[in-house]
């Protein structure tokens, strides 16, 4: 199997993990980035509040989502870029989680996706002070892009979870993760078909 696996990052208005406002997706096939893309959400409502401390950190505002597709409206375009992929973010539970949460919020039924996270793969792969996203993408060899850009972070993840394949020997993102003691993340049952398991 080849190393195949969709980048994802997301930006959030405000503390609540449904507050989508920007997403970054990376297609990689083969090891190789072969399709990206990036826009701007509108928030889902009781979720839209712009918080002066997310603001500063992405730079994103209310007006900068004014015309921008709702949750609702960009959900099947979302999905059918990740397609089937095991999905890669760096701290994979945040953004997994607002996948999650913002597909609750607005009555969607959110695919189970698998997940890496490429800061643990980072973790086991490199020695470093610190293993916040630009220094390990630097590490990578990816330096000096546009950090909190969701594109741009997206684009920076693939290539931590590309070079460290590369470092491992490892043809896919699970022989990735078993070379590093890490683990592919299924995606948790809902409580009724845990239930019924």
């Amino acid at each position: 199997m080849p190393l195949d696996f969709t980048a994802i990052d997301f930006e959030t208005a405000n503390s609540s993990p449904a507050s989508a406002c920007s997403v970054g997706l990376v297609r990689v096939r083969g090891g190789e980035v072969v399709a990206t893309a990036g826009w701007l959400i509108q928030p889902p409502p009781g979720h839209d509040e712009f918080q002066e401390w997310n603001v500063r950190i992405h730079g994103i505002r209310p007006e900068h989502v004014l015309s921008a597709a709702t949750w609702v409206d960009q959900f099947d375009r979302l999905c059918a870029f990740a397609g089937a992929d095991v999905l890669v973010a760096h701290n994979a539970g945040f953004d997994l989680n607002v996948l999650r949460r913002a597909s609750e919020a607005t009555g969607q039924s959110c695919p189970p996706y698998r997940s890496l996270c490429s800061l643990q793969v980072a973790r086991k792969t490199y020695q470093l002070d610190s293993y916040r996203l630009p220094l390990a993408a630097a590490a990578a060899g990816y330096a000096a892009f546009s950090h909190h850009d969701a594109l741009a972070d997206a684009l920076a993840c693939a290539q931590i979870v590309v070079d460290a394949a590369r470092r491992a020997g490892a043809a896919d993102v699970f022989a990735l993760a078993d070379a590093l003691g890490l683990r592919v993340t299924e995606p948790a049952m809902p409580a009724l078909e845990r239930a019924v398991a």
